[in-house]
């Protein structure tokens, strides 16, 4: 999951009466232990259950995070969680998909609240976390990705767009993964143990074009980051 919402589940509105502001970064992230006791727990997805979940969703949809980077290396690792994108503009398609089914929340920099029909406008870089009701784990989490014209935009650096299917691929499960290159620039800060053995565990399995790809892209954002001199 890429965001938390901050311990009280709101945040102060801004001055302009706009949507509230990002949770200061003094807050941190919850103990997991203080995490389920304000927001509950999570019973995820997996890659052998999400296919069912999301049959009749005819919008384009692929595992992104942990799950994509075991599909491709075959390295099992560990999983808080199951991570999905679809395209921001597809937001509004999904929630209608989910119907009376399911209770999403939409996740967006230190603010949380729900997304129905009386919250319909969602950032195209927040995400939705996803549970039967209330009294229920939630089981997907679901970071939108920008898009242009239908194209995959990067949230990092915007005037960077491909068409999807250059951006991912499919597996022998017969599920689209995001690619592992693109996975790992989302890491690339390395600020936490998982994503520092991630990339350890896939640097060396990429090839040549996968790699030429991770350091252009890491350097749009970073030119200072060593993947940006050193792949």
């Amino acid at each position: 999951m890429e965001r938390q919402p901050d311990a009280s589940g709101t945040a102060a509105t801004h001055p302009s009466g706009g949507p509230p502001t990002a949770q200061p970064a003094a807050a941190g992230h919850l103990p997991a232990a203080e995490f389920t006791r304000w927001y509950g727990g999570w019973d995820p997805l997996d890659p052998t259950t999400i296919a069912e979940f999301m049959d009749g969703f005819d919008r384009p949809w692929w595992i992104i995070g942990g799950w994509s980077i075991q599909a491709f290396t075959g390295v099992p690792r560990d999983h808080e969680d199951m991570d999905i994108s679809i395209l921001s503009s597809d937001a509004e398609a999904f929630r209608l998909f989910l119907g009376d089914r399911w209770t999403p929340w939409n996740v967006d920099e230190g603010w949380f609240r729900p997304f129905d029909a009386r919250f319909t406008d969602v950032r195209p870089d927040s995400q939705v976390w996803v549970r039967r009701d209330a009294q229920s784990p939630w089981v997907l989490d679901v970071p939108f990705t920008p898009d242009t014209d239908g194209r995959w935009t990067n949230k990092r650096h915007r005037a960077h767009t491909e068409d999807l299917e250059d951006v991912t691929w499919i597996a022998p499960d017969g599920l689209r993964y995001a690619k592992p290159e693109v996975t790992l620039m989302f890491k690339a800060a390395l600020s936490r143990k998982k994503d520092r053995r991630d990339a350890d565990v896939t640097l060396p399995m990429l090839d040549q074009a996968a790699r030429d790809w991770l350091r252009s892209t890491v350097g749009r954002v970073d030119p200072q980051h060593r993947w940006a001199r050193d792949l």
